[in-house]
């Protein structure tokens, strides 16, 4: 196998955002627009993966898995709303668990979270 590279490593939390092994890619903590009605969380977290993944040289459509988290169970079918406008077809394997989230802003903050793995072909 090739080298594993590591991205945005946290010392301090002991993770790293990113990280590439071998084909595959495996992302965790993708947020954004926290604060924000669930959809814009949603697309706002699918922002992140993607941003993360331009930067390799991958889009959306390499994402093989997601996990979504979401503090709400029942706000499942707008983050799949969601996901068929930016997947639009391309649908990567999907799991979907409720938590609560220990993150600034409390049930008021972070709504939606997406863990991915991508395949590099």
């Amino acid at each position: 196998m090739a080298s594993i590279k590591r991205y945005d490593v946290s010392e301090e939390n002991a993770w790293s955002q990113m990280v590439e092994a071998g084909d595959f890619v495996f992302l965790n903590f993708c947020v954004g627009n926290v604060g924000q009605s669930v959809e814009a969380q949603v697309h706002g977290a699918l922002d992140d993966l993607e941003n993360r993944l331009k930067d390799i040289g991958l889009t959306l459509e390499s994402v093989v898995k997601v996990d979504v988290l979401l503090r709400d169970a029942w706000n499942i079918p707008i983050m799949e709303k969601v996901f068929q406008e930016r997947f639009a077809g391309t649908y990567p394997a999907r799991k979907t668990i409720q938590t609560d989230f220990a993150h600034f802003g409390g049930p008021d903050g972070l709504h939606a979270q997406l863990d991915a793995i991508a395949y590099r072909r």
